[in-house]
């Protein structure tokens, strides 16, 4: 008897994992793969490190998506959803790669044509040597509605309810807007983010790295881009440097997974580095404003912003910037997990009757 306890608790634990290891995602037909990975050790211990109660500590297995969400995929997302672009979930810049001031566009090279109406709708193209890097000059409701789009089924799936209920809201403020119950394709929080990026992973107690690419304060890491990856890499503005991160002019991103030896312990790649990405955290807020986190570093900014303990000060979430972009996370619905578990104990229920 001991024996069937034994193995049944061991087939819910293993079950409770499955319900998110299992979502492997692509966008369906005609569109980009979005890859994700698995984020065990549920229930983990934060990272007081640098604050208290600290940043990490998730109590469910989740996935998270292996790469910034890239450009190709952006551009999937306007052709399905802003063929009259009512959000303005396009930015102009995004059309222009150049580095002239003030503007410094440094966009993703996401074209648009067409007049924007039923019956000229908007149509978006991206070139293939741009295609796999991040999309950036994004806001943080635009990864929103993009999270809102993935859980609602893509193609024609609603942008404005579902993980968020945006009806409409592009301003500085939203504070109201957080994630919804039962959400499943969202923005990550900032724990969700930082647990993939610092996290070492294979236990609850087992701590954090300074580094996404699992590496210590003490290992500085380089921007050199070399064949294969030497590990501990980043896409990031070496100081004294001439140009801008890894490769500069014209396209200032690396393609996503570029420094395939450097990623984190859950096998995500760029989390430091490239562009900054948004989270769902509140990390200040006024009488008119309310700033949303963002993590990671970008190929514009110095590499202290790769750190676990550089909490970037936010931005206003209305704010698209060069150096702004997103990923995004699946977190398994709570009815998935509390069907696995009745199936269990139904099965329990047989193995005890035949003994």
């Amino acid at each position: 008897m001991k024996k069937v306890f034994a193995v049944t608790a061991a087939l819910v634990l293993l079950c409770l994992g499955i319900a998110a290891q299992a979502n492997v995602f692509n966008l369906g037909a005609g569109f980009t793969n979005l890859e994700t990975v698995f984020v065990g050790d549920r229930g983990n211990d934060p990272d007081t490190r640098y604050a208290n109660p600290g940043y990490g500590s998730v109590g469910y297995n989740y996935n998270i998506g292996k790469y910034e969400v890239t450009a190709k995929q952006y551009t999937d997302f306007l052709n399905a959803k802003a063929k009259t672009d009512t959000y303005g979930l396009y930015n102009s810049q995004m059309s222009d790669p150049t580095f002239i001031g003030p503007t410094w566009s440094l966009g993703c090279n996401i074209q648009r044509s067409g007049g924007g109406t039923v019956a000229d709708p908007y149509i978006y193209t991206v070139a293939h040597d741009w295609a796999n890097r991040p999309v950036n000059h994004v806001s943080y409701w635009d990864a929103c509605r993009f999270a809102n789009w993935l859980g609602n089924g893509q193609g024609n799936g609603d942008t404005e309810t579902g993980a968020y209920t945006q009806n409409g809201y592009n301003g500085n403020d939203g504070r109201t807007i957080k994630r919804n119950p039962g959400s499943t394709w969202v923005v990550t929080s900032e724990d969700e983010w930082y647990k993939a990026a610092y996290y070492k992973g294979g236990g609850t107690k087992a701590g954090y790295w300074d580094y996404p690419m699992q590496s210590d304060i003490s290992t500085i890491p380089s921007n050199v881009i070399t064949n294969p990856d030497g590990g501990n890499n980043a896409n990031f503005y070496e100081a004294g440097s001439t140009i801008f991160g890894s490769i500069g002019s014209p396209y200032y991103r690396t393609n996503v997974g570029e420094f395939e030896n450097s990623g984190s312990a859950y096998g995500t790649f760029d989390q430091c580095g490239n562009v900054f990405e948004w989270n769902e955290a509140i990390v200040y807020q006024d009488a008119n404003n309310t700033d949303r986190g963002l993590r990671g570093g970008s190929f514009d900014d110095d590499g202290h912003f790769l750190q676990a303990s550089a909490r970037y000060d936010g931005g206003y979430p209305a704010c698209e910037a060069s150096h702004f972009g997103f990923r995004v996370a699946y977190v398994p619905e709570p009815s998935s997990i509390i069907t696995l578990a009745g199936g269990l104990i139904g099965l329990l229920g047989i193995r005890r009757r035949r003994a």
